[in-house]
């Protein structure tokens, strides 16, 4: 699931005056994925603060999912941070998520907390930090197997570096919370996607992400490498 690239980060943790939204095509070279991904992400900062989303949408063809030739899955997240002086550091936030996958629903989740970010002179290098209370719809398995709604956290960096006057972006994401499996277990899951982007010019790049994972989609370390275009517009 990819998310949060630079204009985003920028402008979020200093006003910038600028807008982003962006379309990428991934193509998962993963085990057992061998799927496109398509990504759109909107950005929109304004004198209160600034608003994020992103929808992700898997293309298989795997009969086993039961998708062949459509749609195995589609998540969404939307974020806003709050902030009242143009210099602030530290924002507020909320966030939802919410989707669905082959293998069932994607239980809804409500976020709350605060970020604080970190840069340099130039804004080339950039570390933003959230600590969140995760509240997730019918997360948490009762003995019995009914379920209730979770209160949990989520704790999330995101980084952006900038090389050859902004060329080159490297970026990406880390999230670590907890979560209840089917079976009753509390699992602590774990997802990055550092990203790579060669940017030809103000609208066009390619480049690719690997997504790395434990107990996020199955049990265990996972490592999903994908090649993608970016078309900024």
């Amino acid at each position: 699931m990819k998310r949060i690239l630079f204009s985003l980060m920028a402008a979020m943790a200093f006003g910038a005056v600028v807008k982003a939204q962006n379309l990428q095509v991934h193509y998962d070279f993963g085990k057992e994925r061998k799927m496109i991904t398509t990504t759109l992400e909107m950005f929109k900062p304004d004198k209160y603060g600034s608003t994020f989303f992103f929808v992700d949408m898997d293309y298989s063809n795997d009969d086993i999912r039961g998708t062949e030739n459509g749609i195995s899955l589609g998540y969404w997240e939307i974020a806003r941070s709050f902030k009242w002086k143009d210099t602030q550091k530290f924002e507020p936030r909320v966030e939802f998520n919410s989707g669905g996958a082959w293998f069932g629903p994607i239980n809804n989740a409500w976020l709350v907390g605060g970020q604080y970010t970190f840069n340099n002179a130039d804004f080339s290098r950039i570390l933003t930090l959230q600590a969140n209370a995760k509240h997730i719809k019918d997360g948490k398995i009762n003995d019995d197997f009914s379920t209730e709604n979770l209160m949990s956290f989520q704790l999330t960096a995101v980084w952006i570096v900038q090389l050859m006057e902004g060329k080159l972006s490297l970026m990406g994401f880390a999230d670590f919370w907890r979560e209840d499996t089917y079976f009753g277990d509390k699992k602590f899951r774990f997802l990055t996607e550092p990203q790579i982007w060669y940017n030809t010019c103000k609208n066009f790049s390619f480049g690719g992400e690997i997504e790395m994972s434990n107990n996020f989609v199955e049990d265990g370390f996972q490592v999903n490498p994908t090649l993608a275009v970016k078309w900024t517009f």
